[in-house]
């Protein structure tokens, strides 16, 4: 598999590098004073340092406002029951609560959803069967 790149805008790196290392547990890769790169299970997130960052429109998907601009990872469920833990001993609010979205149909999946402290969405998601995420039918 070929790891993504993604760059998101954040207003206070060193409170944002705390959420992602110590909250998420990611480790870092290369930084500058205006930036540093994240290992996002796998991927490179950079995160910039901005002034300001854009707020986000939702979408209905299976009864929830889902954040337009987001990006998450699927872990496993073990890593997923870890994450929702973390997030609630972290006292990290929930956009979207941790919810089980389309129960018994094809792509079945555990989610959750937070923000960075720079007011990013994160989704966390688990699939109850891993070769459910590109499924059509």
């Amino acid at each position: 598999m070929n790891p993504f790149h993604l760059a998101v805008p954040v207003t206070d790196l060193a409170e944002t590098r705390r959420f992602y290392t110590q909250t998420l547990g990611l480790p870092i890769g290369r930084e500058d004073e205006r930036w540093l790169d994240i290992d996002f299970f796998g991927h490179q997130v950079t995160l910039h340092l901005t002034d300001t960052t854009e707020s986000s429109p939702t979408n209905a998907v299976d009864g929830e406002d889902v954040p337009v601009r987001h990006f998450g990872v699927v872990v496993s469920l073990a890593t997923w029951d870890t994450l929702a833990a973390a997030m609630r001993e972290a006292k990290i609010g929930f956009v979207i609560e941790p919810v089980i979205r389309f129960a018994g149909e094809i792509g079945e999946q555990r989610t959750f959803f937070v923000r960075d402290p720079s007011g990013n969405v994160l989704e966390f998601k688990s699939f109850a069967d891993p070769d459910m995420l590109f499924r059509r039918d």
